[in-house]
């Protein structure tokens, strides 16, 4: 019994520490990320994003890019990270498109039909942001008519 009681708690250690690291990675299915993520602990401020799409006056639309406990610092890309500092990465119907360094982006021509815009913090490193398992972003959706 005792022996039974230890494997079962092995495999589940195991298991538990596979799960880890591929979160750590960015290895699940619901990450389109090459790096690593960092993950926020409960002890520090979680950064929010809140994407908000305004149809422009002319063509296309304005991103807005809402932000709770994270600043942009363009500055710094590509160098050592800081907690709570960093870019954001644009993906289009699930592919990166490019870095966004400040709070508003003009997005011009998309496809017709139903388009995935979804906007992920990351470090300074490029690493994305997870929180609970889970990356720190947000979607929303642009259906483009036909003209």
């Amino acid at each position: 019994m005792k022996r039974t009681l230890l494997i079962s708690l092995l495999i589940s250690l195991a298991s538990t520490s596979v799960n880890a690291q591929a979160q750590i990675k960015g290895d699940h299915s619901h990450s389109h990320h090459e790096h690593k993520a960092v993950i926020i602990s409960n002890n520090q401020p979680v950064p929010s994003i809140d994407l908000v799409v305004h149809e422009d006056s002319m063509k296309g639309w304005n991103l807005e890019i809402k932000l709770d406990n994270f600043e942009f610092a363009p500055e710094m890309a590509s160098q050592e990270n800081e907690p709570n500092k960093g870019h954001a990465h644009l993906y289009i119907n699930g592919k990166k498109i490019t870095r966004i360094y400040g709070k508003w982006y003009y997005l011009g021509d998309l496809p017709q039909g139903r388009n995935e815009l979804k906007v992920e913090l990351t470090t300074n490193s490029h690493q994305g942001l997870m929180y609970q398992g889970s990356l720190i972003g947000d979607t929303e959706f642009i259906n483009v008519k036909p003209k």
